[in-house]
Formats: C-alpha cells, structure tokens, sequence
C-alpha cells in the first residue's frame, strides 16, 4: 500500500497590482490638487473689471495694511527687496512677479515695490486684484 503526503498547497496574494492601483490614484490626487500659495495675511485687495487670472508660476510679493513687505512668508525691507528677488529670479523658470497688496496702502508704497521688482530683474509685474 501506498501512502501519499499530501503536500499544503500555498495560497498567496498578488500584491502587485493594488501597488499599481495605489500609485495611480496617488498620481491623480497630486495632480488633481491645486496648492494655495497666498500668505495668510488679512488684506482686502483692489477691485478691477479688467483683471484676469495670474500665473501660478509668479513670484508673490505681499504687502499688509502696514506696509511690511513679504517675499516667500518672510520680512524683506524695501532696501534688500532688489537683491531678494534677484536671488529669487536666477532660480526660478518664471522671470514673472505678482505684488499682493491691500487696497489701503499708499500708491507710493506699491510703485516702490514693484520699481524695485522691475530693478531686481523681473520680465513683468503684475497687481493682484479682485473681480468685480
């Protein structure tokens, strides 16, 4: 008489494709998701019919209700504004600044920025504004 072992017959789960399914939806929720880049200062911009919607690209200047100026959520003075965004621009593919300013501050102050933009090497300066 015979006797035969009977052999475990092993059961395994490909993990394979739920690790391609994993990584397609990471995929699409990285690109699907739009990234604020918008300091979270309190300010009530200008309204304007003419405006239209700024690159996503562009280096953002803001300027609060105070007149402080901020590149990159840091305090920049207006006399070190020119070499920071200088440093900013060699870096960056966009040659394109965008000034956040609130609609209280004196003209004077914003034409200061965005001369020391234009001075610090930009393509273009743009204001942000609200469509009204």
């Amino acid at each position: 008489m015979r006797i035969r072992q009977r052999t475990k017959k092993t059961q395994e789960i490909d993990i394979g494709p739920l690790i391609d399914m994993i990584f397609i939806l990471l995929i699409f929720f990285v690109v699907s998701t739009t990234f604020n880049k918008d300091m979270n200062l309190e300010l009530e911009r200008p309204d304007a019919k003419s405006s239209t919607m700024a690159s996503t690209k562009a280096i953002r200047v803001f300027i609060d209700r105070n007149g402080d100026t901020y590149v990159d959520e840091q305090p920049v003075k207006i006399w070190m504004l020119q070499s920071r965004i200088r440093d900013l621009l060699s870096v960056s593919e966009s040659k394109n600044i965008l000034v956040v300013a609130d609609k209280l501050i004196p003209a004077e102050r914003l034409i200061e920025v965005v001369d020391q933009c234009k001075l610090g090497g930009a393509s273009s300066v743009g204001v942000a504004t609200e469509q009204s």
